[in-house]
Parts: structure tokens; C-alpha cells; sequence
């Protein structure tokens, strides 16, 4: 079972649990927001998958899809992720991340008690976070599974708050879960509102692209196809109880990456009016509140325990995301038709 599955990562982790492993079924739980788009799971997979649209906070829903599939894990993508419309709307964060996170716990955990031993044993729930819990680095260190939370925007503090209901539900009632604190991610099927979709399809038009103060914000960019081979290796290895960090080992700023953009949709595509280089658009604009400085995830511990460690480089795997967004003009329009046409989110101060 898989909650928020018609968004970004969670349609990834479907799409390539499905194609990969033959005999696997996906039933997915998804309440199909704005960020929610049918089209990013395809047609293809026949009776092997399900879409039910509902709420994780649907303790019947919940219950009954447990009950009628029997999954052997639940993976919990299911949240608002938008650090921007956290400024704007922090209370559907905390109804969706905090509260909805602590009904589907509620939800399985009652299930899960009327299993036999055995079943019981199998079973998991991996939940997946974000290295934003651990809020804002200096110029040097990395963030381990050890470091202290300090979230500093209603998004990460959502965050940080259903991450810690899920490690209570384990030490309280032991129930057997996992957790997973990724870096930023990217590649196909993003919504358009995060970075580096938003910069790629502004670039395409020739509008102005929006770089938060000065552009030196530092992230560690993660491809989404490596983030979901993570989770599948967490839930196959993974210590019950343990939290996982994963990462790309791929440090940019901001500007480094808008760059970079640029540069891949000059390469692409027709060039502007004039031939101007694309990063002619680049505007420096107020920058966001509260804005972190600096992440970055150390990776050791799933590379040493479990194995794992990302396959594209962040050149690679910009390269393919760029051109995906090139050549899947239905699937734009598509995710366009929730409203959102590249507006700016989270000024309020």
C-alpha cells in the first residue's frame, strides 16, 4: 500500500516497484490534491494496481483498504511538501502531515494488532521525511541520522512532528517501522511549482527566472529514481525502528542549478528571440522567509548497512529531466490544470 501515490516520489516508487518486480500489486491511497496528477502511474499495469482517492486521515478508508488487500508494507508519502505554501496555508500542513500522519498510524496499528505472529513479523511502514527536519547547515558538516531536529519553516516543523509519531509508535506499541529523511529531490513527474521544473519550463517560454536573494542556498540534489531504490532497499534490510538518510552527494547552489538549466534548454531547444542565452532571464527577487542555508545529508550509514548509493550524477540525471519535460507537453498541461501556472508562493513574511 502506498498513500500519496499520484505525486512526484511516491509515483516513481510505484512506477518502478511495478516494473521491476513482476509478481508485485500496488493498492494506492492518494486525496489527489493540486500536486496529485493520475497520468504520472500509467495505464499499463492492469489488475496489479489500484487508485482509491481518499484521505490518510479516513481511519475507516484506511482500515478497509488494509482489510480487503492485506498489504505486507505500507509506504507513507502521503504530505504537503511545498516549503512556500507553508508560509501561505501552515494549517493544512499540520492536518495533513501531523494529523493525518498520526490517524494512519492509528489506523494500522489496530490492524496490524489482529494480525498472527507471523504476519505481524513481515510487516512494515516506512515513512518517508526530509532532511529539512534537521534545519540549516554552515558552511561545513553533514546532516546524520544522529543530528538534533531543529526545523525552521511550518513545512519541516510538520515534518518533524509526524517523523516523531512514527518512532513513538514503534517504542510505545511496536509497531515495526521505518523512516527515511531524503535530500531535495528532482527528475520526470515533478509538479511544476518546485525549482527545478518551475526554472526549466519558465527557461522553455523565455519568461524571467526567480532566484531567491542572492542564489547561494545550498542543496543536495537527489534523482528520484535513486531515492525510490533507497526506499525499496530500506524496506527489504532495514533495522525496524532505524531512520535512513539518503542523498545524492550532489551539493549546488541555487544559482549553480538555474544555470545549469539554462544552459541544457539552450542546448535543447530553440533559442530565444535575439539568441540571447538563457541565462539572460536570471532575476535575483526578495528572497524567501526563514530561508535555510545549507543541506546536506552524510550517507554512510544505507551505504554501509544496506548497500546503497545513488547511480546518477547530477549532471545525468538533469540532462534526462529536462529533456522528459521537453517531450511530455500533456502531462504539463495536465498538472497546469490544478491552477498553479508558475506564480510566486510564500511571500508573506
Amino acid at each position: 500500500m502506498v498513500t500519496g501515490g499520484c505525486g512526484f516520489i511516491g509515483s516513481c516508487f510505484i512506477r518502478q516497484t511495478l516494473a521491476e518486480i513482476q509478481d508485485a500489486a500496488v493498492v494506492n491511497l492518494d486525496r489527489m490534491t493540486y500536486a496529485a496528477t493520475r497520468t504520472s502511474v500509467p495505464g499499463d499495469f492492469g489488475s496489479r494496481y489500484r487508485l482509491i482517492e481518499g484521505d490518510i486521515a479516513d481511519t475507516n478508508l484506511v482500515t478497509e483498504i488494509l482489510t480487503k488487500y492485506r498489504p505486507s508494507c505500507v509506504v507513507n508519502f502521503a504530505a504537503e511538501s511545498h516549503v512556500d505554501r507553508s508560509i501561505d496555508h501552515p494549517s493544512n500542513f499540520v492536518m495533513t502531515n501531523v494529523v493525518g500522519t498520526f490517524q494512519l498510524l492509528n489506523a494500522i496499528l489496530e490492524w496490524w494488532r489482529g494480525m498472527n505472529i507471523g504476519a505481524q513479523r513481515q510487516f512494515r511502514f516506512l515513512h518517508v521525511s526530509t532532511d529539512e527536519v534537521y534545519g540549516s547547515l554552515g558552511a561545513e558538516g553533514l546532516f546524520s541520522e544522529d543530528s538534533q531536529y531543529r526545523p525552521n519553516s511550518p513545512y519541516s516543523a510538520s515534518k518533524a512532528a509526524s517523523d516523531h509519531f512514527v518512532r513513538a509508535y514503534h517504542h510505545t506499541f511496536g509497531l515495526p517501522v521505518l523512516t527515511t529523511n531524503c535530500s531535495n529531490n528532482y527528475g520526470p513527474y515533478q509538479f511544476p511549482e518546485k525549482l527545478i521544473p518551475l526554472m526549466i519550463l519558465k527557461s522553455i517560454s523565455g519568461e524571467s527566472l526567480p532566484v531567491y536573494g542572492d542564489g547561494s542556498n545550498i542543496r543536495d540534489w537527489l534523482y528520484v529514481e535513486d531515492h525510490c531504490h533507497a526506499i525499496r532497499r530500506v524496506l527489504d534490510a532495514g533495522q525496524l525502528g532505524e531512520v535512513y538518510n539518503v542523498g545524492g552527494r550532489t551539493q549546488k547552489t541555487n544559482l549553480e542549478v538555474v544555470e545549469a538549466i539554462c544552459e541544457l534548454v539552450d542546448e535543447f531547444s530553440e533559442p530565444l528571440p535575439g539568441h540571447a542565452a538563457r541565462k539572460s532571464l536570471i532575476e535575483f527577487v526578495t528572497d524567501r522567509p526563514g530561508h535555510d542555508q545549507r543541506y546536506a545529508v552524510d550517507t554512510s550509514k544505507i551505504q554501509s548497512e544496506l548497500g546503497w548509493e545513488p547511480k546518477q550524477s547530477f549532471e545525468s540525471g538533469l540532462r534526462q529531466t529536462v529533456k522528459w519535460y521537453l517531450e511530455h507537453h500533456a502531462w504539463i498541461e495536465e498538472a497546469r490544470a490544478s491552477s498553479y501556472q508558475g506564480q510566486r508562493l510564500g511571500v508573506r513574511s
